[in-house]
């Protein structure tokens, strides 16, 4: 009889001292909930517009990823979601939409949102960022009015262009206007603002876009010129988020020999991380680069080129990294 009141008493004891244990370490079953119906942003591709193995490349720095298929990476988009109504967004259609709205599935599950995509940032008309809005219409999704937000230039040149203006005519499509730093609700929980930055800039404006959600806020600029052509400070913005993802295309000005890289104007990793040197440790932390030209050596993560950036307090972005909002 002692015995046996012992040991429920042990038992009771346990079960209580585990339940306080959830409680006091924010694990319990309710809030382990309310954290899983967090919404959040997910990366789904961190290379330049063309991939990563690039089309034609027989060069050492895509050798190894067309040997091995585990070191594919998908072209730059990141994926808005909120688990508690099943909603999803895309920032930018990039070629590789077919496989990364397949990944978005995976990581989500398909929700409970009537639509395939609840709608589709774009950030610009250079090609990684738009011409997956082909596989909305006719002859591969159909979709019907799937919101695609743009800029002013944007919205015309889809209006006025083939293909893109079939979509819009055959209501694959509905175009939704933006403004620079006029924020967008999503819903109760998620706004996105866009953000006008310099970039050559041949058919539209290009924007970089800061996601907020109920308690923490992404910045997301895949593309943009050298950070002094910019009339606001990149510092401030990455101030006023809790990650920032940057423009990372190359690593330094070695990796084109023979191109002019004035044509291609990006900030190079290197100038990134000195301009940055001199920020708080925690201001670095935030910082993830992206949108790898298949030249940049941070693709393989052992080089010594992606060692000095993590060295120096930086982060490389991560195909599949999520980020709670």
């Amino acid at each position: 009889m002692i015995t046996i009141r012992f040991q429920l008493m042990t038992k009771a004891i346990l079960l209580f001292t585990g339940a306080a244990l959830l409680v006091a370490g924010g694990g319990s079953s309710l809030l382990r909930g309310e954290a899983e119906q967090a919404p959040f942003v997910v990366l789904l591709g961190v290379a330049q517009d063309g991939g990563y193995p690039q089309a034609g490349c027989r060069k050492e720095c895509c050798a190894s990823a067309w040997q091995n298929p585990a070191r594919k990476r998908h072209v730059v988009s990141l994926a808005v979601v909120d688990p508690g109504t099943g909603q999803r967004w895309l920032i930018d259609a990039t070629p590789d939409f077919r496989e990364q709205l397949r990944m978005l599935d995976e990581i989500t599950g398909t929700g409970v949102s009537t639509r395939v995509i609840d709608g589709i940032f774009l950030s610009h008309a250079h090609i990684g960022h738009y011409l997956g809005l082909t596989q909305l219409g006719r002859e591969v999704m159909g979709s019907r009015e799937t919101p695609v937000y743009t800029m002013p230039r944007m919205k015309t040149y889809l209006e006025t262009n083939g293909p893109w203006d079939q979509l819009v005519r055959l209501g694959n499509i509905a175009l939704r206007s933006l403004a620079d730093g006029k924020s967008i609700r999503l819903n109760e929980r998620l706004s996105v603002t866009p953000i006008l930055v310099p970039h050559r800039d041949e058919y539209t404006e290009t924007v970089g876009f800061r996601i907020d959600g109920p308690g923490r806020s992404v910045l997301y600029i895949t593309d943009i010129d050298k950070w002094e052509r910019w009339e606001t400070r990149i510092e401030d913005e990455i101030a006023r988020v809790d990650a920032a993802f940057l423009d990372g295309t190359f690593y330094d000005i070695d990796e084109l020999p023979g191109r002019d890289m004035s044509d291609i104007p990006h900030p190079f990793i290197v100038e990134s991380m000195e301009r940055f040197a001199g920020l708080p440790e925690k201001e670095r932390a935030k910082i993830r680069f992206l949108h790898f030209n298949h030249t940049n050596p941070t693709l393989d993560e052992t080089s010594p080129q992606a060692k000095e950036i993590t060295s120096a307090g930086f982060r490389i972005a991560v195909e599949g990294e999520k980020i709670s909002l």
